[in-house]
């Protein structure tokens, strides 16, 4: 698995996947949730929600 580019936590498949389809599909480096959320300027709760949604629609990257 890969590492935050921010604060170098490992990441979960789901942080990966997130990142990949909020910010760019074909990405090679990632953040966690807590740094994702804090560039976008939102609370991590929606990032959790998020990839609920994203799982529940059936996305392939989850």
């Amino acid at each position: 698995m890969a590492d935050c580019t921010q604060c170098e936590k490992h990441l979960s498949h789901d942080e990966i996947a997130v990142y990949r389809r909020l910010i760019y599909r074909d990405a090679s480096e990632y953040m966690c949730k807590a740094c994702l959320a804090k560039y976008l300027g939102v609370p991590e709760e929606v990032i959790d929600a998020r990839i609920a949604y994203f799982k529940k629609i059936g996305c392939t990257l989850f």
